[in-house]
């Protein structure tokens, strides 16, 4: 067990013949009980900045493994995040492919539609036109024909229509 400064205070020689000057023991021993309880302070203090240190350590200690097990976790995360972001934009990609054929196939399908009803109104058209050039021929027939002249040839006494006009109207 080590010694305490009242163990150095307390401690007594046994005087001998010719033995150290006494006064000048106690003095030295007050100076080592001064020296050695300096020492014992400082031991003390520093133990408890030891004791501070390792619990500030052990503290940080806590964070830091806090913080690497967050950063793990962070990154699993966001691991996790671009994995669904992927697949989003997988499912994303091929709705719109989807759509792309559906309104790829509808645009042809109205394309073919509307180049048959071109052709048909072409048909038409060349029908009408047919004819109608038809009616204008026979319209020209009819002009050119001689029955037109015998019309202009006819002479009509406007006296007789008059008669038979009242008989009409006295019957």
């Amino acid at each position: 067990m080590p010694l305490t400064p009242l163990d150095i205070h307390n401690k007594e020689f046994t005087k001998g013949f010719r033995g150290y000057d006494e006064d000048e023991v106690n003095e030295f021993l007050d100076q080592v009980i001064k020296d050695y309880e300096m020492i014992l302070r400082e031991k003390r203090e520093l133990e408890e900045k030891v004791n501070e240190l390792n619990a500030r350590l052990a503290h940080f200690s806590n964070i830091e493994e806090t913080l690497n097990k967050s950063i793990v976790v962070a990154q699993e995360a966001a691991e996790e995040v671009k994995r669904n972001a992927q697949k989003e934009a997988k499912l994303i990609i091929k709705e719109a492919e989807k759509n792309a054929d559906r309104i790829i196939n509808e645009s042809l399908a109205k394309a073919r539609k509307i180049a048959l009803e071109i052709e048909d109104l072409k048909r038409q058209s060349k029908v009408f036109r047919t004819r109608f050039k038809m009616l204008i021929e026979a319209q020209l027939d009819m002009l050119n024909n001689d029955d037109w002249d015998h019309l202009l040839e006819y002479e009509v006494d406007a006296s007789e229509l008059e008669a038979v006009k009242e008989e009409d109207t006295l019957a």
